[in-house]
């Protein structure tokens, strides 16, 4: 049977990237989104690649829905992205939990019915509590889960949701929680913020992020690909995984990286640290998986700085 990768949320940020390189790989692919909107998509794909992708637009919250498109686009990889993000959950707790948590056990419930044995899903550091809460020095994989938002709280459950699916029905699960994602396409979010004074300085225009203080920065088309080997290579178990992304970095240095390709770039740094830990370790990762996606920062930032400039006022 052929395979079919089935990307829930591929007209966010990640979802976008993974399509691009399945695409790019050959591989038939099928975008699951209640949006229609290909703003993103269009940053990386013509019009004739996005011709190889069946689009389907629907709701995570419908179960035969999804069941449907699993049966008969005869779906055998799931990577499954689509969530309300902080300040959704936030403002409709309800529908928060509705889509982050009944949605990802209708896909496990789809996976069920049709046979398909494994699922990489998008977990987050929000699972951890703020840098209080554990001792000094990067953030194990296995480290106690205390979150202080409801995002954080639904990717709890979500995590143990596959575990339970693991022991009764023999689902294999692979979580993957990314840090701060730059790159084309990371225009929404609270961390998105690096990326928006990236597109600001290559059009020449002035950037203040609202944030500083150190953390990890993963290149949205690095996070893709480990998603896309997560699906392709099950782990025994309900697996849990940090991203990385090499050792903590200031936002001011990030900035900096900026400015070794725009040295005009006019971006300022606000005094106000986020209260997340510096750093997670990902070192259990690497022990599982032969591969990890890890551009060095500086040349992400150029390569992105490079993709803007590009496509001009598109973007």
């Amino acid at each position: 049977m052929a395979e079919t990768y089935l990307v829930t949320g591929g007209m966010g940020c990640i979802g976008a990237w993974a399509l691009y390189h399945l695409q790019r790989s050959g591989k038939r692919a099928v975008n699951f989104d209640q949006s229609s909107g290909r703003q993103r998509i269009n940053w990386l794909m013509s019009a004739e690649d996005q011709a190889a992708i069946s689009f389907v637009q629907g709701d995570l919250r419908d179960t035969d829905a999804l069941k449907s498109v699993f049966a008969e686009h005869g779906v055998t990889h799931v990577i499954h992205l689509a969530a309300l993000q902080v300040p959704f959950c936030r403002a409709n707790p309800v529908l928060g939990a509705e889509v982050n948590v009944t949605g990802t056990v209708n896909i496990f419930e789809a996976a069920r019915a049709t046979g398909v044995d494994h699922i990489a899903y998008a977990s987050s550091i929000g699972v951890y509590g703020p840098p209080s809460d554990f001792p000094p020095g990067l953030i194990p994989h296995d480290a106690p889960k205390k979150p202080r938002t409801l995002y954080g709280a639904y990717k709890v459950c979500n995590e143990g949701t596959a575990l339970v699916y693991c022991e009764e029905n023999g689902i294999t699960s692979t979580a993957l929680r990314p840090y701060t994602v730059y790159g084309v396409g990371r225009n929404q979010g609270m961390t998105s913020e690096p990326t928006k004074a990236l597109v600001a300085a290559a059009k020449g225009q002035p950037y203040h992020i609202p944030f500083s203080g150190t953390m990890q920065f993963q290149l949205a088309s690095d996070v893709a690909r480990q998603f896309i080997l997560a699906a392709e290579q099950p782990l025994a178990g309900a697996c849990g995984f940090n991203l990385g992304g090499g050792a903590p970095v200031t936002v001011a240095d990030f900035v900096d990286a900026a400015k070794l390709v725009l040295p005009a770039a006019e971006i300022e740094v606000a005094d106000n640290p986020l209260p997340f830990p510096a750093g997670f370790d990902d070192s259990a990762l690497r022990a599982r998986f032969d591969t990890v996606y890890e551009t060095p920062l500086e040349d992400g930032i150029a390569e992105t700085i490079a993709h803007i400039q590009r496509l001009g006022d598109r973007i």
